[in-house]
């Protein structure tokens, strides 16, 4: 179906698109009549008239969107979250957040030049010209890249903290569940180098990967190849795939933590409900939702970009571990 325009909406009234425009703008100083504000009121609503977002753009000389660009990643429990606080945030100074999940080839600049955002966000990073064509279109573009040298890489810490306390619960085998899904290798792989790094420094052998789907059978086919190798502690790649392994060991007659701990990461609300309550470590997505919120109102303000909080990822200790 077309989309309903103030032409529309004028053709329907009977009156000219100016006073269509004068109306629906409330343009104060004009001599219309009550008769015909509320014909023309009564159009819009009855045709489903919307204003475009670059229409009320032009009319205000400033935007209220706020367009979040997230990589070709899974939308769980933790990135909703995070755009929710996001979105709250941003809610007090008035701004609006349009989330565009990429996927495919389609350029980016087609999204924007429809939408006439007043701030980028990329979880992503642009290409240069993108960014430039952005500027010169009076856009903000805000950089969510690690900004401070020399900071720490959460996430091979993440993989760390996992090992740590599946140590000090006297694990002495460790296994590593990570996940098959391509979207988050980096990721995984990242946490996995923690943990490996972690099992070196203790003497501790290399870690048995293995990838484990989010469904019953396979969490109970990495928990019997995980028996067979003797390892007694899993760090899962997150809350997800952990369930998963608990699945397993619940299906294989396992005890946890007695014959296997179990670690996950994220806290994903169900994570406290888990049979056993999931270890887990928190990325505490609400504060990382607070400082992208600083960055957009930093760029918007003409201030200094604040720092990323340096508190990084947490242990949240449970039963499972």
């Amino acid at each position: 179906m077309a989309r309903v325009t103030s032409a529309d909406v004028a053709r329907e009234s009977g009156v000219s698109r100016t006073t269509v425009s004068y109306v629906l703008n409330g343009t104060p100083g004009t001599s219309i009549s009550e008769a015909t504000r509320r014909r023309v009121l009564d159009t819009a609503a009855r045709l489903g008239y919307a204003p475009s977002a670059a229409a009320r753009t032009l009319r205000s000389g400033r935007s209220d969107l706020v367009l979040c660009v997230l990589p070709d990643w899974p939308v769980g429990p933790v990135v909703e979250t995070m755009l929710d606080h996001l979105a709250d945030e941003l809610a007090e100074r008035g701004l609006s957040v349009l989330v565009h999940h990429v996927r495919g080839d389609r350029p980016l600049s087609d999204l924007w030049r429809a939408v006439t955002p007043r701030t980028v966000v990329g979880l992503t990073a642009f290409e240069p010209d993108e960014v430039r064509a952005m500027r010169r279109a009076g856009i903000q573009v805000v950089d969510t890249s690690p900004d401070e040298p020399g900071a720490e890489d959460p996430q091979p810490r993440i993989g760390r903290l996992q090992v740590e306390r599946l140590v000090a619960g006297g694990r002495t085998r460790v296994g590593y569940a990570t996940t098959a899904d391509v979207r988050v290798a980096d990721f995984a792989d990242q946490r996995l180098a923690g943990v490996r790094a972690a099992c070196a420094e203790r003497g501790l052998a290399e870690p048995v990967v293995v990838p484990v789907d989010v469904d019953a059978a396979s969490g109970t086919a990495a928990v019997d190849a995980w028996r067979k190798a003797g390892v007694t502690g899993v760090a899962a790649y997150n809350d997800e795939v952990a369930f998963a392994v608990l699945a397993g060991a619940r299906a294989a007659g396992l005890s946890v933590p007695g014959d296997l701990a179990v670690v996950g990461v994220d806290d994903v609300p169900l994570a406290a409900l888990a049979a056993p309550p999931l270890t887990t470590v928190t990325q505490s997505m609400d504060r990382e939702a607070s400082y992208l919120a600083a960055r957009v109102l930093a760029a918007l303000d003409g201030e200094a970009a604040p720092r990323r909080p340096g508190d990084g990822p947490t242990l949240v200790g449970r039963d499972s571990a």
